[in-house]
């Protein structure tokens, strides 16, 4: 069945419930009398009530409200917050450097309003040694406490030790900061062309990727 409601001459009952354009009751009238009200107002009538007794109608420009309703729902799902489960993978003895890559990719996420699985991998000797996944954990908690909570303690799950972060910031509203920056950088852009095209000529990009993988491999 169609979702769109019936319009102007395909509504076939006797009588309707008349809602005038500015929402007003117009009350019970017969259907070729509220056909009539709707072309002189030049507009259409439009049954939003189907299973009312009798049917109501309204008379509205149904291409305006077509538009509007599809803008609207655009935007809601411009705003929908997903949530998302990041995925970062250390080994125990993992390089300083690494460590603080991976920490990067985690300050990332959280900053987006994403969750992070932390996992840490053991190999051979090393599943003797859960303490040294356990404070591995704790420090990147505590690295990151700023931007993030544990919402999943460390546990272990086979030769892997589990641990996953939360945002302190819900995801709409990291959406939301996201899209303030871009519209000021813009709009810094636009009052200030020569800065930014020296900015551009005289320096290399030095911002990563925005899209980082989520799932990363290092190994000590």
């Amino acid at each position: 069945m169609s979702a769109e409601p019936r319009i102007n001459d395909r509504i076939r009952v006797p009588e309707v419930r008349l809602v005038g354009p500015s929402g007003e009751q117009v009350g019970i009238v017969p259907l070729a009398k509220a056909l009539e009200l709707a072309q002189e107002y030049d507009l259409d009538l439009v049954e939003v009530a189907a299973n009312a007794r009798p049917p109501v109608c309204k008379l509205m420009d149904y291409g305006k409200f077509k538009y509007e309703s599809a803008m609207k729902a655009r935007e809601a799902r411009k705003n929908q917050a997903h949530t998302v489960i990041k995925e970062m993978k250390l080994r125990p003895k993992i390089d300083p450097h690494d460590y603080d890559t991976k920490k990067g990719h985690v300050v990332r996420f959280l900053k987006q309003g994403d969750k992070v699985k932390i996992t840490i991998m053991f190999r051979g000797r090393e599943q003797s040694r859960p303490e040294l996944g356990f404070r591995l954990l704790q420090r990147l908690a505590s690295d990151v406490e700023d931007l993030g909570f544990i919402e999943s303690n460390p546990k272990q799950d086979g030769r892997n030790m589990i641990m996953v972060l939360g945002p302190h910031k819900k995801k709409t509203e990291a959406m939301a900061e996201a899209r303030e920056a871009q519209a000021a950088r813009k709009a810094d852009a636009k009052a200030n062309p020569g800065r930014s095209q020296n900015s551009a000529e005289g320096e290399e990009p030095s911002e990563a990727p925005a899209e980082a993988p989520a799932e990363a491999n290092a190994e000590a």
